[in-house]
């Protein structure tokens, strides 16, 4: 297509040639402008006269804003959920915390009615409403997290506690103790260590003594065995009730010498090394328990009078 221009300020006529590509370019643009025009159109009917909106713009309307409410909604819903479910955490370590509380309520030797974990905390005080905001689902969930973190903290920071409460009165009722075998180093002391089947962090809740296989194992102190078999962890077991809530545990063992029910003294042969159960190598896993707790066997026999 050519398309001629004159001018009279022009001395020569000019012509313009337009091919195909030219044509549907200046379509499109022609288009764009007429659907921005029906668009306004409709923004202006809508908003400043919408008695004129016809039922096919009411319905799909409509529907629009029908699918908008739903997207709301489920965000809503999902919002809730989440924060339910960091709720209901919340309530199970505070009931542990409770019973933290509790216990270590006994063990300091308070009265009970001093510190009462089961009432809630008197409150009371003038109402300031000073610089009131309503508190959006966001803030919300960043608080209840924060405060699952901080409940979190605070109760392994009462767990140890506890755990040097509890030796505190373990040592007050020590044993004379002996050491279970004769010879040989620890491979691994009490407290967090990287499990060497998994690699990852967990607690090691005795002491490792790596001496060869065979090697006797002797009871630690005096007291009734209440258990000698196969554990699936520990291998061949043994455990001594040494009365005052106190037990000791010998682990992993090849071959056990003594049964539930026997009284054994302290230093008399109960079993020998081995590398049963959950175990790398020929070792003596030995614990010191107090009311079921884990104690360091370190203190207990180093405390002990010989």
């Amino acid at each position: 297509m050519n398309i001629i221009l004159i001018s009279n300020k022009l001395a020569k006529t000019r012509s313009v040639s337009l091919n195909g590509l030219h044509l549907l370019a200046i379509a499109a643009v022609f288009l764009t402008l007429f659907l921005m025009a029906v668009l306004a159109a409709e923004y202006a009917i809508v908003r400043f006269q919408p008695s004129r909106i016809s039922n096919e713009m009411r319905t799909w309307l409509a529907t629009a804003q029908n699918h908008e409410q739903q997207k709301q909604q489920a965000y809503l819903r999902e919002s809730l959920d989440t924060m339910a479910v960091s709720l209901g955490q919340m309530q199970a370590r505070l009931l542990r915390l409770d019973s933290l509380g509790t216990r270590l309520v006994k063990v300091a030797g308070m009265k009970p009615q001093e510190i009462d974990f089961s009432q809630k905390p008197a409150q009371g005080g003038a109402y300031v409403p000073v610089g009131q905001q309503d508190i959006s689902l966001s803030t919300m969930n960043q608080q209840l997290g924060s405060l699952s973190e901080l409940m979190t903290d605070r109760g392994d920071k009462l767990a140890a506690l506890e755990t040097l409460l509890q030796q505190d009165r373990l040592r007050k009722k020590m044993l004379n103790t002996v050491a279970p075998v004769s010879s040989g180093w620890y491979s691994s002391n009490f407290g967090w260590r990287i499990d060497p089947f998994t690699g990852k962090s967990a607690m090691h809740e005795g002491v490792d003594f790596v001496v060869p296989l065979g090697t006797p194992i002797h009871a630690a102190a005096s007291g009734i065995v209440v258990y000698a078999a196969m554990h699936p962890q520990f291998g061949n077991l043994v455990e001594i009730d040494h009365g005052n809530d106190i037990l000791t545990r010998y682990a992993h063992a090849s071959k056990l010498v003594v049964k539930v029910g026997q009284v054994v003294k302290r230093g008399q042969l109960i079993s020998y090394v081995g590398s049963t159960g959950r175990s790398t190598g020929n070792h003596l896993h030995f614990e010191v328990r107090f009311k079921g707790l884990a104690q360091n066997p370190v203190r207990f026999l180093q405390n002990s009078a010989g």
